[in-house]
């Protein structure tokens, strides 16, 4: 039970629930006369030596027993039909519903010509230019082209990232109550910020597996923040090419 604050006792007490479960939960509580449950023994293999060790083989299949095989696996191991039928199927296969296979859902977008936004060098050394101002420009134009399928994520870094040129098409998306010192926010914004790298990293990985296009912008010093995310998500790319169902989505 919560605790109200001292002078505040009339205010209302929640009950507050806290469910955890404990590691290695429904494995062997005990092996070898040593914790395993609860304990770190859980997250390594609890039975290592059922090959050699009868003891643990019996725990092994004790184990194995304890989720009711019997229940689920007629006398040849196959499982039983009347849980097969509630297997989905068509369309309710998680490999044939778009909204898990995005691919299927993908359109290309319609880019403009990246040569009309070139800058002009007359002279070597004699005018300045930003080259994220630039793309600013272009990724303003692929907004305008295309509102419908494509977003660009980042933690709070458009504009100092030189990429300000894209309010000129979009605002910032929100959904809150937007208030008159509020600038560039909308609710159908294609500009989604939020001061976390991770979150914005997720959300551009999530827009993308479900069919659509996007943008991660972020500082050269803080986008190895993400770094693994990045990479398990380029892990995922690579390995769902081996699948003649998966279809490609976009990189």
């Amino acid at each position: 039970m919560t605790t109200p604050p001292p002078g505040t006792e009339s205010w209302p007490v929640w009950p507050m629930i806290v469910l955890r479960t404990p590691k290695g939960w429904t494995g062997p509580k005990q092996v070898d006369g040593k914790h395993v449950e609860g304990t770190w023994r859980a997250h390594q293999v609890p039975l290592a030596e059922t090959r050699d060790n009868p003891a643990h083989r019996a725990q092994l299949e004790e184990w194995l027993r304890s989720y009711r095989p019997d229940e689920l696996f007629d006398a040849h191991g196959v499982l039983r039909a009347e849980l097969r039928e509630l297997a989905p199927t068509g369309p309710r296969r998680m490999s044939a519903n778009p909204h898990a296979n995005g691919g299927v859902l993908l359109r290309e977008l319609d880019l403009p010509d990246f040569r009309d936004y070139a800058v002009p060098v007359d002279d070597p050394g004699a005018s300045m230019h930003e080259a994220t101002r630039v793309l600013g420009t272009f990724l303003r134009d692929v907004i305008t082209r295309n509102p419908d399928r494509f977003r660009l994520m980042g933690p709070d870094e458009t504009a100092s990232n030189r990429l300000a040129a894209v309010f000129e098409s979009t605002g910032k998306v929100w959904l809150s109550k937007i208030e008159p010192d509020d600038e560039g926010l909308a609710p159908n914004g294609r500009v989604m910020e939020v001061l976390s790298e991770h979150l914005c990293q997720g959300w551009l990985e999530g827009y993308l597996l479900t069919g659509w296009h996007g943008l991660f912008n972020c500082y050269e010093a803080f986008v190895h923040i993400v770094d693994s995310m990045l990479n398990q998500h380029a892990k995922w790319l690579s390995t769902s090419r081996e699948l003649p169902w998966r279809q490609p989505i976009a990189r």
